[in-house]
């Protein structure tokens, strides 16, 4: 039996209780499909700061190394931690030392889930450059406190990094309807911007079979909403598709549905899984959070380590769920219920 390890990062709220509800559902595709998988858990979190003054320990990093992929709950408790203290300490790092410059995110109305909007047929792939861009971390603050302080914030956008981003979107492309959309705001950014126009096209140019489209951020926020059916995969910078992703998960039917990965595309390190609900800290440990999110986050960690049939078998079982109704509506269904379901319907 082939063996997967795994690092288990749960971390605040409602991360630890999705992790506990998704794992038994990808256990039991392993020992249907004829894997396993080996998991070490890592307490690092805010709780985790408050004790020892930082997110993880100096070398969380290489310990996470040797994982074949890494399954991450929720980050962040702002009551007690900043945000920026928070994803500056653990996610960014992550994503950053094993370049993880892809993430990716699934947009579609799962059967049974009725979105906000008239239009049902939308099957989106946000691709979202993941380790550069406008969260490269460059700038700093001078003068603090006083009246004439100064904050600079610098994006940076390299070569190397848009165009191996557009390539990445260009290959998924390639595996589904054959149309990107690469997302700037080249009208009013002229420089990193305009660049990633220039590379888009250089880039399509390999691409022939293609089509391609450019649009502006506020367009494509238009567009989402009115015309969602229209997107195949969507490219942007890491602002651009951090902010497009959420309002993809909205007209998916919430953030209860939201999965994603951060993916090394070479394979030379670790890829990481997550749901991007956030931690919830409002109904932590309540046991009313959906686990949808945690379970297809999974299922895309099953399809990164090479087991497509279990990945494809849980999103069956997902919308098996969701077609009866069950994890559809806020608090309809418990934590435990949904995943238990989703576990029936995989054993069916």
């Amino acid at each position: 039996m082939k063996r997967y390890s795994i690092a288990l990062i749960p971390g605040d709220g409602i991360g630890v209780d999705v992790i506990d509800a998704a794992l038994p559902v990808l256990d039991a595709a392993g020992q249907r499909f004829g894997f396993a998988l080996d998991t070490q858990s890592f307490p690092w979190s805010c709780r985790y700061y408050l004790e020892h003054g930082a997110m993880m320990p100096a070398d969380g990093i290489d310990r996470l190394r040797g994982f074949d992929a890494i399954f991450l709950g929720a980050v962040g408790w702002p009551q007690t931690v900043p945000d920026a203290v928070s994803l500056h300490g653990l996610l960014l790092p992550i994503r950053k030392a094993f370049n993880q410059y892809a993430n990716i995110r699934p947009h579609r109305l799962l059967a049974g889930v009725e979105g906000p909007l008239k239009a049902s047929g939308f099957d989106i792939l946000c691709i979202r450059e993941n380790t550069e861009g406008e969260y490269a971390g460059a700038g700093g603050r001078v003068h603090q406190g006083a009246a004439n302080e100064v904050a600079v914030e610098t994006a940076i956008f390299t070569r190397a990094g848009v165009e191996r981003i557009l390539r990445f979107a260009f290959e998924q492309a390639r595996l589904r309807r054959k149309h990107v959309t690469s997302v700037t705001k080249s009208n009013a950014q002229k420089y990193s911007m305009v660049f990633w126009d220039e590379m888009t096209r250089a880039v399509a140019a390999d691409y022939p079979d293609i089509a391609v489209s450019h649009m502006h951020i506020d367009a494509m926020a238009a567009r989402m909403v009115m015309a969602p059916e229209s997107l195949d995969v969507v490219v942007a910078s890491n602002l651009f598709g951090d902010i497009l992703t959420d309002l993809g998960a909205a007209i998916q039917g919430g953030l209860g549905y939201a999965a994603s990965a951060n993916v090394c595309p070479d394979r030379s390190a670790p890829s990481m899984f997550e749901p991007v609900h956030g931690s919830a800290p409002d109904i932590a440990g309540q046991g009313v959070a959906n686990p949808i999110a945690a379970i297809w986050s999974g299922a895309m960690m099953l399809d990164h380590l090479g087991e497509g049939a279990a990945a494809a078998a849980v999103l069956r079982a997902i919308e098996a769920v969701t077609a009866r109704g069950i994890g559809v509506r806020p608090r309809s269904h418990s934590t435990a219920a949904i995943a238990a379901a989703v576990g029936a319907a995989l054993a069916e």
